[in-house]
């Protein structure tokens, strides 16, 4: 088939895949493996051959997916249901001050987003920004855009969020430097995004406390409530960037160190599996065990963290499929040629893509998994190196985080908590989206003209 034949077919096949989401509102999963079945069979290759395809591409993505966020899941109830994320927000804030509160809340986000998904993240901390805006009678996006900014940096950037896993995984590149270089791209993104737009809109956009939670809080003053006990400020840092630590210093051997037995047992440790089962079994006996957790509430627990966790598992390896059906389909090979003839940076040419789908679909989780799809044949043939795969993920992240709008759950999940129109969800949350992820891809941008 022509060159020109198979990229028709492929574009066809991503507007099958885009039009099932947003029209029948299919699964993604299924959405992703019936465009490829679409591509596979229409590019010309045999059904069983296809089929052989699909398992090969299903199981390579998994074997290493299925276990970080399996693992990073688990460690994100425990330290959800241990009340770990308030600990963090409560002393950060009073540690910070009022008068700075906006950074703490900003730094709570790009903590508390690395081990629990955003949805859940906001849903334990907003009963906090609630009670800052009525104390000090600002606007709640004063406070709430700051939380905002550090969780989505978090969700977006910092493995072992899935999404960010899920690009790693299908470009084949390695955690550590995906982590050292969404610390780089979503420190500014956060601080520029957050404290700093937070205060501007929250001077522009005033947004009252819900007056049933008004109602609540003042109730629960009046009848003297305790608040739970809550573990150490200590040990949830120490339990949340261990595993981060244990990763980077992998990394870092790996380019630092001479082969010996010291450099295995860093690289033993500092592998994401081990590292992440390190942090979890810590999470389970001193947030769970020493603080009077049952076993059955322990197994209830951890049953539950995986149940969110499977479909992004499921997601991620429809996305290995799709990329594999594009390499072995010969469409990889064509776009690689177009696109190396069209002289777009690979980190540029990553961005857009993933924007598109981002704007076309809604969900950053999918936009990221279909970008690194499309772009993994191209990069095929030009053999980048570990750093510039980790940048490149990086800009499919960013790309993947821009422009919410109303096809994506995040912009009304915010819209209902906050209690807040449609236009100013987008003044706000959606212009906070987007400088999260234009600035991430500036930082990676720039960075990429120093990596070979």
């Amino acid at each position: 088939m022509s060159s020109t034949g198979l990229i028709l077919i492929t574009i066809l096949g991503i507007a099958v895949l885009l039009y099932l989401i947003m029209h029948s509102k299919m699964q993604a999963f299924l959405a992703l493996l019936i465009a490829s079945i679409f591509i596979g069979i229409f590019t010309g290759m045999e059904p069983s051959f296809l089929l052989e395809v699909m398992e090969d591409g299903m199981g390579g993505t998994l074997g290493f997916i299925a276990i970080v966020v399996g693992l990073g899941a688990m460690f994100g109830e425990v330290l959800r249901a241990s009340g770990g994320a308030e600990r963090l927000a409560f002393t950060l804030v009073d540690k910070f001050g009022e008068k700075r509160s906006q950074w703490a809340l900003g730094l709570t986000g790009f903590i508390v987003a690395i081990p629990v998904f955003l949805d859940v993240a906001l849903v334990i901390l907003i009963p906090i920004l609630y009670s800052l805006a009525m104390r000090t009678k600002k606007s709640l996006l004063y406070y709430g855009i700051p939380l905002l900014a550090g969780l989505a940096v978090a969700h977006a950037f910092i493995p072992p969020t899935p999404g960010p896993i899920a690009v790693a995984s299908v470009l084949g590149v390695d955690l550590g430097w995906v982590m050292l270089f969404g610390i780089i791209a979503g420190i500014p993104s956060m601080i520029i995004a957050g404290p700093l737009f937070g205060r501007y809109i929250g001077k522009r956009v005033h947004v009252n406390v819900p007056e049933h939670i008004a109602k609540e809080e003042a109730a629960r003053k009046e009848a003297g409530e305790e608040k739970r006990s809550l573990p150490s400020f200590g040990l949830i840092c120490f339990l949340v960037l261990s595993p981060l630590v244990l990763i980077l210093f992998n990394t870092a051997g790996d380019v630092l160190l001479d082969d010996s037995i010291f450099k295995e047992v860093i690289t033993f440790i500092g592998h994401p599996f081990v590292a992440l089962i390190i942090a979890t079994l810590l999470s389970m006996y001193f947030l769970g065990k020493r603080r009077g957790m049952t076993k059955n509430e322990m197994q209830s627990m951890t049953t539950k963290a995986l149940e969110p966790a499977g479909i992004v598992i499921l997601i991620t390896g429809a996305g290995g499929v799709f990329k594999e059906v594009l390499i072995e389909s010969g469409v990889g090979d064509v776009m690689g040629e177009i696109m190396a003839a069209s002289g777009f940076p690979l980190v540029l040419l990553a961005f857009l893509i993933a924007t598109f789908v981002r704007v076309a679909q809604g969900s950053a989780t999918v936009a990221m998994i279909t970008a690194a799809g499309l772009v993994s044949p191209i990069l095929e043939m030009a053999n980048p190196s570990q750093p510039m795969l980790a940048l490149i993920t990086i800009a499919i992240a960013s790309g993947s985080t821009v422009l919410s709008h109303v096809n994506d759950s995040g912009f009304w999940l915010v819209n209902r908590l906050f209690e807040m129109s449609e236009k100013d969800t987008l003044k706000s949350w959606t212009v906070m989206e987007t400088l999260v992820g234009g600035i991430g891809f500036l930082v990676v941008f720039i960075i990429s003209f120093f990596i070979s």
